[in-house]
């Protein structure tokens, strides 16, 4: 059933074919939106992460669409729950994240809308080489925690806008941020630091921080793509990029 939301957007969940997987989602669209984020979870959680959530509505708020989706079946996230091996395995969740994308363009309701990442710890490395994939079609990106050294190679390959959101006592995770800012491909990138966050952002005001600083990146970048992306067949074999 449909829940109603902010923005006049309802939120239906939305089942997306990845070849050998199909996975769970939630999608939102309010009245009027031009561009969609899709969210790319971190280890260990779901569609449901309430910071992912939070983020979510803010968007949402300011006129985007958004999906939340599970990059793990069921039967895989309790393969992962006794093995914590598939959550790393960043060219399985990048695949699902293109595959994601290339659904939403043959939908009718989502087809003409801009396409962005907003990923979290282990997602943002999967979201950063899903948008090397699909580089027309992907115009934005924005991490939050993240840890896009899990890109690797694939780093250079990224053109769209990229936000880095680190907390400032989440000091590892900020030097890898910084060393993979160095790496990035886009002309157009920044690292942003939440002072007093450490890497959930669970202080007073941090996440609502980051879901501010990913709301204005996403109005300056999540613009529609200089050339119509190409339309890639659903039904072609699941990728699995090398990170």
């Amino acid at each position: 059933m449909a829940n109603a939301l902010s923005a006049g957007a309802t939120e239906h969940p939305v089942r997306i074919p990845a070849r050998t997987a199909t996975l769970d989602g939630d999608l939102a669209i309010p009245h009027g939106a031009t561009g969609i984020v899709v969210f790319a979870h971190g280890s260990g959680s779901s569609r449901h992460s309430p910071r992912n959530r939070a983020v979510a509505r803010t968007l949402r708020d300011a006129g985007f669409a958004t999906l939340l989706m599970d990059l793990l079946t069921p039967e895989e996230e309790r393969e992962d729950r006794q093995s914590a091996a598939l959550r790393f395995d960043i060219g399985l969740l990048a695949g699902r994240l293109v595959y994601a994308a290339d659904w939403l363009a043959h939908q009718q309701d989502t087809n003409q809308l801009s396409i962005g990442y907003f990923g979290a710890s282990t997602g943002s490395g999967a979201a950063l080489v899903a948008a090397a994939e699909r580089p027309q079609r992907i115009t934005a990106v924005v991490s939050r925690g993240g840890r896009p050294d899990l890109a690797g190679d694939a780093l250079a390959r990224v053109q769209a806008p990229t936000l880095l959101i680190v907390g400032g006592n989440d000091e590892p995770v900020i030097q890898m941020n910084r060393d993979a800012l160095g790496h990035l491909g886009t002309q157009v990138k920044r690292l942003e630091i939440v002072p007093g966050a450490t890497h959930l952002f669970e202080e007073p005001g941090a996440l609502e921080a980051v879901a501010a600083l990913a709301r204005d990146w996403f109005a300056r970048y999540l613009t529609p793509a200089a050339h119509p992306p190409a339309i890639y067949d659903l039904n072609e074999e699941e990728p699995g990029y090398e990170a």
